[in-house]
């Protein structure tokens, strides 16, 4: 079992672990077999969605493991179908139940679309309750952070956005430092496209470590929490294996040119999603 010694302390004073897993498009077959794999790896920290469909397996994977509850760390989220007040504190209970887990360590409204302030203020209700133990949000830009910050005086502890080394988003992260918000990266392996980088594969014959390990130890390093996704069971282990080494500066010089504030391959959260509805589990 790899360590995972490498936490973040969010601006609520919770502790969340810097290399967590991921389970979007992880089929809810597969959930509970993955979790097993992850578990035995040393991964503590585990990230579904609603809209991913997938909550009931993930939370029977917890379940059939050994590890306490209190020694884990669960993030899940809001899908849009369900923003606004009501809605949102509907859609936490939802989750929770598919989950089967009393509390959350930390739920996001996943999408900046729809009464986002009105959402934001029933996370904020869920976490005086302790319910949600730790609240943020997920692909917002600075000007969404700025409405709910400005309406409600509520930081999010965390925006969960899309980053990797091709797509760096740094005047974003500029903005979260100061607000004390902590940025975590999804697709942190740019969905696999940053791993045929010349200069990420020339760092991996350096160190002796896959592509994968460098691009996820440069996310580490720039103090980032990343939650890279796989069902392979090698590749699990792989992703962890990563808290041997550091990068040199002049390789996150090196790492900083690749940054094009064009390359992003998901979808632009400055426009409207065409989303589906979270239909049941």
């Amino acid at each position: 079992m790899a360590p995972n010694p490498s936490y973040i302390t969010l601006n609520d004073q919770r502790r969340i672990p810097q290399l967590g897993m991921g389970f979007w498009k992880t089929p809810a077959e597969q959930a509970g077999r993955v979790m097993a794999v992850a578990l035995e790896q040393g991964y503590r920290s585990f990230d579904t969605a609603s809209v991913y469909r997938n909550e009931k397996g993930v939370g029977q994977g917890l379940r059939n493991g050994a590890v306490p509850r209190e020694s884990l760390f669960v993030t899940t989220k809001l899908w849009i179908d369900q923003q606004g007040y009501d809605g949102a504190l509907y859609g936490f209970e939802q989750s929770c139940a598919r989950l089967e887990l009393d509390y959350i360590d930390l739920y996001l409204i996943h999408w900046p679309q729809g009464p986002i302030v009105e959402s934001w203020r029933a996370l904020a209700r869920l976490k005086s309750e302790n319910r949600a133990r730790s609240i943020g949000v997920s692909n917002f830009t600075q000007e969404h952070l700025e409405r709910i910050i400005g309406e409600t005086g509520i930081v999010p502890a965390v925006n969960q956005i899309e980053l990797n080394p091709l797509f760096q988003q740094r005047e974003l992260r500029e903005f979260h430092v100061r607000h004390g918000i902590a940025t975590q990266s999804w697709a942190p392996l740019g969905q696999g496209r940053a791993l045929a980088a010349p200069l990420i594969v020339s760092l991996a014959s350096k160190y002796r470590k896959t592509p994968a390990q460098i691009v996820l130890r440069w996310h580490l390093d720039q103090g980032l929490i990343a939650i890279p996704k796989s069902v392979t069971p090698s590749r699990i282990a792989e992703n962890i294996d990563v808290f041997d080494f550091c990068l040199d500066e002049e390789d996150h010089d090196m790492i900083s040119v690749l940054d094009d504030p064009g390359g992003r391959a998901g979808p632009d959260p400055a426009k409207p999603y065409p989303y589906p509805n979270r239909t049941s589990d």
